[in-house]
């Protein structure tokens, strides 16, 4: 599924279980909003779906409602996304929303944090209006990744940073972060990684301390994937052994799960 840099920037949102620091700015007075919507039933024979949202304009095309749920209005992975109807795994959509200029506008100039939850608000409130979507949130005991230190002990280079000074930077196969703490990386981990590590990452080292930290992996999606052929790097468990001395373990812990109290299919327009 096809999404770019600006989509992920726009669509993403924080995860739970993230520290004071990092949680999201305050919403704007005026919090923003799709203008007009139309919703469809998808006609496309293939699987493959897509979505972006760049300067005020939502398109998707072949998606189905988790995928949305997702990445655009909850920010949780779809394992964690439990009741509805069976038509949620087979029906898709052909979806587009358009916010009015200047909303577009103020939308903008918002922080990077107050964007992200200005962005999940817009998406609920799309999805409630348009599948009557209700939810809740509950706290489970659930699989969940310790970071814990590796056989060979841990790789880190200490920040000369500030805390304040603290940040991170993902792209697909890529992560570094600058003056985090182990327990604000293993949080990192939960909310850049949430589709392909599926569960949240709880700090287990002991370590104190800040650290600059770099990843690169190839991501394995499947059999086909390019990770599986003989060339190919390593995947991100590697990784993050050989190159900061840390590994994720299961474990069970409590992690918050999305329950669909009432979801509509919806009436095309």
């Amino acid at each position: 599924m096809g999404r770019s840099e600006s989509a992920w920037l726009g669509l993403v949102v924080l995860l739970p279980l993230l520290s004071a620091a990092q949680q999201p700015a305050p919403l704007a007075a005026t919090p923003a909003a799709f203008e007009v919507s139309t919703v469809k039933l998808s006609k496309a024979e293939s699987g493959n779906s897509s979505s972006n949202f760049n300067d005020g304009r939502f398109t998707a095309t072949n998606e189905p409602l988790k995928n949305i749920m997702e990445y655009s209005a909850y920010g949780i992975p779809q394992p964690r996304i439990l009741g509805g109807p069976k038509w949620l795994d087979s029906e898709r959509f052909d979806i587009q929303a358009k916010m009015e200029g200047a909303a577009a506008e103020r939308l903008k100039a918002l922080s990077r944090d107050q964007r992200r939850a200005e962005t999940q608000a817009m998406f609920q409130q799309l999805l409630a209006d348009r599948f009557k979507l209700a939810v809740h949130w509950e706290t489970r005991e659930l699989p969940v990744y310790a970071l814990v230190v590796a056989k060979h002990g841990p790789i880190l280079h200490e920040s000369k940073n500030a805390p304040g000074e603290s940040g991170t930077s993902a792209s697909t196969g890529e992560l570094s972060a600058k003056g985090l703490t182990l327990t604000e990386f293993a949080e990192t981990l939960t909310q850049e990684l949430s589709s392909e590590l599926g569960r949240v990452v709880i700090d287990r080292t002991g370590i104190q301390g800040r650290y600059d930290l770099a990843l690169k992996w190839t991501p394995q999606s499947g059999m086909n994937d390019s990770a599986s052929q003989p060339d190919a790097g390593p995947s991100f468990f590697t990784a993050l052994t050989e190159e900061v001395g840390l590994k994720l373990e299961s474990a069970k812990g409590p992690d918050k799960v999305l329950v669909i109290d009432h979801v509509e299919m919806p009436t095309e327009n």
